[in-house]
């Protein structure tokens, strides 16, 4: 039995973590799963892609019992394993369309790494999330010193990669690091809620906000470079015309006519 799958929702995708009996902990089917989303994503045809977690919880990331294997091996060895994650994690970020963590009970280690690398993260009340690396005398992977750091203040970032303080789902959302809370068991729903929102909206130009996003580390020049080249290329494609045209002649545009990305 397969412990991760792909589901097919119409224009969208859904990675179905199903390894409860271990908190849906990483695992090789996981890996392959993500790396297929991360594939099929590249067709214009999808809009989107969710992560969700079968059995009440997103992730308890990486299996120690399997990390205390690898201390032997050659440090290059070492690295390679880390540079699979680190692989997806560059995926999800490089991808054209939006992807969206749904997380139930919990999100730690790695699993909060593939939560925060997310465009949108939707969180059941009373998740926690965790990245307990210290605990075990270890340092955080998956770009997580990254990605914290853009959502959250540095104090908070300490307490969560310092001391393996969990943060629940509610702080985080007050401090507006994540998108929102649902009911628990709900997380999926909202997610396909939003899925069908994206869905809606212009896929190329979502693509091109997406890229802009994820270059702000750069200098701001180049920035502004980044961003009168897009909006150059924007401004001649379909989806503008059908934007302008609609907001001029008042009515809501359609933007799923024109095909999505192609």
């Amino acid at each position: 039995m397969s412990l991760a799958y792909l589901e097919e929702r119409g224009d969208r995708l859904v990675v179905v973590n199903d390894n409860a009996a271990k908190r849906n902990a990483l695992s090789p089917d996981l890996y392959a799963t993500l790396a297929e989303a991360a594939a099929r994503a590249e067709d214009p045809r999808i809009t989107s892609v969710t992560l969700w977690g079968k059995g009440g919880f997103f992730c308890a990331g990486g299996d120690l019992t399997m990390l205390a294997t690898r201390r032997d091996l050659p440090e290059d060895a070492r690295k390679a394993r880390i540079e699979e994650l680190h692989r997806l994690i560059r995926a999800i970020r490089a991808s054209p369309v939006p992807w969206i963590a749904a997380v139930e009970g919990g999100a730690a280690g790695a699993g909060a790494s593939f939560a925060f690398a997310c465009d949108f993260v939707l969180a059941a009340r009373g998740a926690r999330f965790t990245a307990a690396y210290v605990k075990a005398g270890l340092t955080p992977d998956g770009g997580l010193t990254s990605t914290l750091s853009e959502r959250l203040p540095r104090a908070l970032v300490s307490e969560m990669l310092l001391l393996g303080t969990p943060v629940p789902a509610e702080r985080l959302a007050e401090l507006g690091a994540i998108n929102g809370l649902t009911a628990e068991g709900g997380s999926l729903a909202a997610a396909m809620d939003l899925a069908d929102c994206i869905a809606a909206g212009p896929a190329a130009t979502q693509s091109r906000i997406k890229r802009l996003i994820a270059s702000t580390d750069q200098p701001f020049a180049d920035q502004l470079d980044a961003e009168r080249d897009a909006m150059a290329a924007a401004v001649a494609a379909p989806e503008a015309a059908e934007g302008i045209g609609a907001f001029l002649d008042k009515r809501r545009p359609d933007f799923t006519k024109l095909g999505g990305r192609a």
